[in-house]
């Protein structure tokens, strides 16, 4: 007896030994996985801290998101309390029905695994947490093999346990949520509503959540877009799971599990979406770098641009800002993966407009340039250029092509490769319809792409210097060429320059009304040759008395040139650079023609000088930034200064509006059905046309006290354009843009821009403005003065 009892005594120490030494190995075991002995162990400021890669927002001052930026994840984080109750319910009935009576680890959860392995009940559901899945995704797995993938399993449950310490259980599903990949380019819910369904989290109908929550098992497997059946069989288990919850009831069950999917896929391209040109300036402006000579030197026109690069790297705190600004840990910003919001000056309403009267405009007139080139000896170059020159800029293109550079990584000969261009195949090509499939040589859709017009338009205001609208161009996506503030693609400006001319005029006491000779001018230039100035047509005018006012507005160089030849060329370009022009502008009798290559947003700001009473206000893009939190880290505001004086100023938009309501923006007053859709306005705006040497390029620029609005339309290529004047002057190709644009924006009301408007005097102004000029009436042939010599 006492032998049992000896023994049993040392049974019950042995077990109790064992049961102290598993406990204790498995405390010492988890305190080695959570000190990192066993691997990668996060710390409580990773913890409270969780890496996220999050898309950038842009925002229009009216609070429309624009656009995002990202590079590999589109994830935009939401709260908890931007979720319906149905995604909620949804995903803890499905994937964690003991959520909020677990700590983390789920053990009743873990036993029923494993009873159905043991038994082959797979139905049983996994054994993960939502905390547990959420660890996963914070944290992902290093090796998924063999010994070391239990330990991972094992690290999962202690980090789980810590999410649980540091987070609320409503934080746990807005971050799980926040971070899941829905693929399609969809990281979380907010993108996956958007992406889907066009919708957003809290607008979701029960349905809708359950398909989403029922892609967490596996987004390529249940994949509505590639595999529709299983998805809506997928969402139907999530939907009797949240009845078996009872989360519905089941009527709601029946009525539900019936539904179509309703998907309206969204995915969201760089491209696609408003203001795609405005976004990819702005892009590259937060990134640029500090200008080295060494990365500018083999450029074209390479002195201007490390010129232009370096002013503004200096002056413009947007311009490198991801450079220029470091976040706590010390890196530079990076607008891919930070989620900051950067809050722009673009109106969204404006901006639609002026998208849309572009294209409206274009729609028109590109059929006629595709009619005027169609019989063009090389369609679409004019027949003034030569073979040899065609042939050379199709090669060029032929050379910049995507499809070109891949063949010759491939190692394919060039004449090869010249024989794949003439070569018919299935070509998707860009049309103002959408893009469509059809048969051609790649060469030929060289040639379709290059005789493709195209319009840039930039609105600001002058007084803030907050630019409205930006339309860098047309068919974005087939071209990126910005031509509101391209460095590289600069347009010589024609007729749009002579206000600078006459603003040196007004400031230097000369009258609106004071007459000169509508004669030749000569000049003698330095190298000892002569120029001389003459109209660009013949008018029944040439030879008599004219007013300046009526050279002005009917755009006369023999006027222009009288004025130059009682000044000088550089004390014109002194006038240009402080109305803010810092393109190159070569200072030589004829500049007043418009020879020189200028930005429209430097033309734009600087017609902005006569609205804004002679100040000059830099146009600013951007008005803060905030990080993902919300904290404002950069504010951003205009440069300002005294361009020219007050009276000046007014002497100028009183000639300008001379230009719209007597002279070659007459087209936005005549009320005649034919300008209906971008005329008959009660009130002159002051403005200015402008048509570069063989119509290649078409001007307008104009203003209301509170908006100043210009337009360039034209080609890539200087060679395809109109040969006559009456469809290619400006007053044709571009003053429409503006029309359309200022129709709608006064048409809706919740922009406050009233079309009755009106300049305000200066005070003590005692300058007769009426020129009587009656006797030199315009006619609308006038446009055929505008131009170069």
């Amino acid at each position: 007896m006492d032998t049992d009892r000896k023994n049993f005594s040392t049974y019950l120490k042995v077990v109790w030994s064992a049961a102290v030494f598993m406990v204790l190995a498995l405390v010492i075991f988890f305190w080695l996985i959570a000190s990192g002995k066993f691997g990668f162990m996060p710390t409580f400021d990773d913890l409270e801290n969780p890496k996220s890669v999050v898309a950038s927002e842009i925002i229009t001052r009216d609070g429309q998101l624009l656009g995002k930026y990202f590079e590999s994840e589109n994830r935009t984080l939401i709260d908890y309390n931007d979720m319906n109750k149905y995604v909620v319910q949804a995903l803890i009935a499905t994937e964690d029905e003991r959520f909020y009576r677990h700590s983390g680890i789920d053990l009743r959860g873990l036993f029923r695994v494993v009873k159905g392995v043991v038994t082959g009940d797979l139905s049983t559901g996994g054994g993960s947490t939502i905390t547990q899945q959420l660890a996963k995704l914070l944290f992902p797995r290093e090796d998924n093999t063999g010994f070391k993938l239990v330990l991972r399993k094992f690290r999962e449950w202690v980090i789980a346990v810590k999410l649980e310490r540091s987070y609320t259980k409503e934080e746990i599903i807005t971050m799980y949520l926040n971070k899941f990949e829905f693929i399609q380019g969809a990281f979380g819910i907010e993108q996956a509503a958007q992406t889907y369904f066009n919708s957003s989290p809290d607008s979701l109908e029960m349905h809708q959540a359950a398909m989403l929550v029922g892609m967490l098992k596996n987004p390529w497997l249940y994949s509505p877009v590639r595999f529709e059946e299983r998805a809506i069989q997928r969402r139907n288990v999530v939907l009797g799971q949240m009845l078996r919850n009872r989360y519905i009831n089941q009527e709601q069950f029946d009525s539900t599990r019936i539904k179509p999917l309703d998907i309206d896929f969204q995915r969201l391209e760089h491209k696609d979406g408003m203001a795609p040109y405005f976004r990819k300036y702005l892009e590259r402006t937060l990134n640029a770098r500090k200008p080295v000579w060494e990365n500018y030197k083999n450029l074209n026109n390479a002195r201007q641009r490390f010129y232009e690069d370096s002013t503004s790297w200096a002056s413009d705190p947007l311009f490198g800002w991801c450079n220029k600004n470091f976040k706590p840990d010390g890196t530079p910003y990076n607008i891919n993966e930070d989620g900051l919001k950067i809050y722009t000056t673009l109106d969204y309403r404006m901006q639609a407009y002026a998208e849309q009267a572009v294209e409206n405009h274009l729609k028109i007139l590109q059929p006629q340039l595709d009619a005027h080139v169609r019989d063009n000896r090389n369609s679409p170059f004019s027949d003034d250029i030569s073979d040899s020159d065609v042939q050379q800029n199709l090669y060029n293109e032929m050379r910049r092509s995507h499809r070109y550079r891949a063949l010759r990584e491939k190692g394919v000969s060039d004449e090869k490769i010249r024989e794949v261009f003439n070569t018919p195949d299935n070509i998707l090509i860009y049309t103002w319809d959408g893009y469509k499939d059809t048969i051609m040589s790649p060469l030929d859709s060289i040639k379709y792409y290059l005789r493709n017009l195209s319009s840039s338009f930039m609105a600001m205001e002058p007084e803030t210097g907050e630019i409205r609208a930006w339309v860098g161009g047309s068919a974005y996506g087939f071209t990126e060429i910005d031509m509101v503030r391209s460095s590289i693609f600069k347009r010589q400006v024609g007729s749009t320059v002579k206000p600078f001319l006459y603003t040196l005029a007004m400031q230097n006491g000369l009258s609106p009304c004071l007459k000169v000779p509508n004669v030749e001018q000569s000049f003698i230039l330095p190298d000892g040759t002569s120029w001389t100035a003459k109209n660009a047509g013949q008018s029944e005018h040439d030879g008599q008395m004219v007013t300046l006012r009526w050279g002005l507005a009917n755009s006369v160089n023999q006027v222009s040139a009288w004025i130059m030849k009682r000044h000088n060329e550089k004390s014109m370009l002194e006038v240009m650079r402080r109305m803010g022009i810092y393109s190159n502008v070569p200072a030589y009798p004829s500049m007043f023609l418009g020879p020189a290559e200028i930005t429209l947003y430097e033309m734009v700001a600087a017609y902005g000088v006569f609205a804004n009473k002679g100040v000059y206000t830099s146009p600013i893009i951007v008005t803060h930034i905030e990080d993902m939190n919300g904290n404002t880290i950069s504010n951003f505001s205009p440069r300002r200064h005294d361009a020219i004086d007050e009276e000046t100023a007014y002497l100028m938009t009183n000639l300008l509006q001379n230009v719209i309501s007597e002279g070659t923006g007459r087209r936005l007053m005549i009320r005649a059905e034919v300008f209906k859709d971008y005329g008959w306005f009660s009130t002159p705006f002051a403005g200015k046309t402008g048509t570069t040497q063989n119509q290649s390029d078409g001007w307008f620029v104009g203003f209301t006290p509170e908006l100043v609005a210009g337009v360039w339309t034209g080609a890539n290529y200087r060679s395809i354009r109109f040969s006559d004047l009456t469809r290619g002057q400006g007053t044709n190709t571009a003053l429409p843009v503006f029309g359309r644009f200022f129709k709608q924006v006064f048409a809706d009301s919740t922009l406050n821009y009233t079309e009755e408007f009106e300049f305000e005097r200066p005070q003590n102004f005692n300058i007769d403005l009426d020129c009587n000029d009656t006797d030199l009436e315009s006619d609308d042939s006038v446009p055929s003065f505008e131009g170069f010599w």
